[in-house]
């Protein structure tokens, strides 16, 4: 059974999305990559992203998907968000509650997930607000330029 990324992605430290894209979960689910679109939800079950996970971030961010886990470590659920991609952990049993395929909406803000082919409607714990700037901003990185030049501007303003 494959993973996020083949370990041959993550061993080379591969991190343009380019090239990333083609692999995300080609081992459960060849050519993934041409059967999703932005706005398309990754649903999982328990502890996902216990292994190697950067580099299926990247893909899944670069594709614009959004990712609702029934669990993950808080590291994984960090670098998930420090990437830019939007992630509601803590989603119980929300694995049982879809079938692949589903047409999914959720509002990473509000927490509301909905199975719009089931018609049914969730209420998860939301992101934190805290970290729903750094979502927005695109991840840690752009989040952390933004507060700098705003920081520069306001320096320059003094």
């Amino acid at each position: 059974m494959g993973g996020v990324v083949p370990m041959r992605i993550v061993s080379e430290m591969r991190t343009d999305p380019k090239y990333i894209v083609e692999h995300l979960f080609e081992g459960v689910i060849p050519d993934f990559h041409k059967l999703c679109r932005p706005g398309d939800l990754v649903v999982t079950g328990r502890n996902f992203g216990m292994g190697a996970k950067m580099q299926g971030y990247i893909a899944m961010k670069a594709l614009g998907l959004g990712l609702v886990c029934e669990s993950m470590s808080f590291l994984a659920y960090r670098e998930a968000i420090g990437i830019g991609l939007p992630v509601l952990t803590g989603c119980k049993e929300i694995s049982s509650a879809c079938q692949q395929g589903d047409e999914l909406s959720v509002d990473f803000q509000t927490g509301v997930c909905s199975n719009i082919t089931q018609k049914r409607e969730y209420q998860f714990e939301p992101v934190p607000l805290a970290l729903q700037d750094v979502l927005s901003s695109g991840g840690t990185t752009a989040w952390l330029n933004q507060w700098w030049q705003q920081k520069k501007a306001n320096l320059q303003n003094a």
